[in-house]
């Protein structure tokens, strides 16, 4: 048996084995793709069940995911994945090329491909942007497009939470199919905006007029892993939460309410407006700054930092602190100067990923608790 009709049978087996009960833990409703042939499925990404949520929308057509490399690292874990669903490894922090290149020898082989364009989890329940070679790759494939909505998931299992799923409802669903032959009239740019609206989710928008219940177990647990910045007294990694409840030593208090938004209202009534309040003050350098000039802006303690190899090897390079000063970032007593950093990207909460100009892939892995999305926001704004 070759590997795709292995891959088939293994796809059925985990079809039956997952579809009594994935629908009830999400309160999903599924509609299924409809598409002849092999195809590039282009999804939004909003919680750590996507490729599941995604399936149960594809009862008889498998599908390759493009995953993140850091899952070719786990030993066993990775061994099983590779033998069960070969997923498509992809460089977080890394050019793309190889994976472009597996998702083209799929297609043209006749099988199916699943994208996740955003690259991520969203953090906030909106968007992030699609990669921008997404409708080049599209185009080129001579593959069928679908675009695939997932609506409500983010706030059944937001990617910052502790606590695990919460109940309420979640749709998925596919938007359009887009034939090789309409992908050969558009322009890529035309494609990708085709992509962004297609997969759009905005999940404020959308209770906002909806205003339905997710129900879970101490639902802002973990919110400090999103929000880096104090709205009261405007100093990093002061934010707490326990429960319900985000508060800080300043005095600071909101609660996490079952629809998602913040009681009190204000001075934000969901996480993407808070959010949006601390990119802009992060780069306006509105926020505490230290005394000493010479001092790092922001820090956390207790970090590996790790060169990565092509074949998903790890080599420990040492541990420290992870510093961030206006001009570079420091991780275990390696300096990387901000001009020296071609790319970056988080993975989970506590991967931070960098490249630097020689192509080096780096990795600093947080084992203690930490916000590393400063870090990565500071450098997207000073770059």
């Amino acid at each position: 048996m070759d590997l795709w009709s292995r891959h088939q049978k293994i796809w059925s087996v985990l079809q039956i084995l997952t579809r009594p009960w994935l629908p009830r833990k999400f309160g999903l409703e599924s509609v299924q793709v409809e598409a002849e042939g092999p195809m590039l499925l282009v999804s939004n990404h909003v919680c750590a069940w996507d490729p599941l949520l995604v399936a149960m929308s594809l009862r008889h057509k498998q599908v390759y995911y493009v995953a993140s490399e850091h899952i070719f690292r786990l030993g066993l874990v990775s061994r099983l994945l590779n033998a069960l669903v070969a997923p498509i490894p992809r460089r977080k922090a890394g050019s793309g090329a190889d994976t472009v290149k597996a998702i083209l020898r799929h297609l043209k082989a006749g099988h199916s491909v699943c994208l996740f364009a955003e690259g991520e989890q969203c953090w906030t329940g909106v968007n992030p942007p699609i990669f921008p070679a997404t409708g080049k790759l599209a185009r080129t494939s001579g593959a069928s497009l679908v675009t695939f909505r997932i609506e409500g998931g983010y706030l059944s299992l937001p990617r910052w939470s502790l606590h695990g799923v919460r109940r309420g409802r979640v749709r998925a669903h596919p938007v359009k199919v887009y034939s090789p032959e309409e992908l050969k009239a558009m322009t890529p740019a035309e494609i990708n905006a085709a992509i962004t609206a297609d997969i759009r989710e905005d999940a404020w928008e959308r209770q906002r007029r909806e205003r339905i219940a997710y129900r879970g177990r101490r639902m802002a647990e973990g919110l400090e892993r999103a929000l880096y910045l104090c709205p009261s007294c405007k100093r990093f990694g002061t934010l707490r939460t326990e429960n319900d409840r985000v508060q800080c030593d300043c005095g600071f208090e909101t609660r996490w309410t079952e629809t998602g938004f913040f009681d009190p209202p204000a001075p934000f009534a969901d996480l993407e407006q808070w959010d949006r309040w601390q990119r802009e003050a992060l780069g306006r350098g509105d926020y505490v700054r230290p005394a000493d000039p010479a001092a790092p802006l922001f820090s956390d303690g207790s970090f590996h930092l790790s060169r990565l190899g092509t074949d998903h090897e790890a080599v420990r390079l040492g541990e420290g602190p992870l510093l961030q000063y206006a001009d570079r970032l420091v991780c275990a007593g390696r300096e990387f100067p901000w001009a020296e950093i071609t790319n970056m990207a988080l993975v989970q909460s506590h991967l931070l990923l960098l490249t630097d100009r020689q192509g080096d892939y780096y990795e600093c892995r947080a084992m203690k608790p930490a916000n590393l999305r400063k870090y990565l926001e500071l450098w997207k704004q000073r770059t």
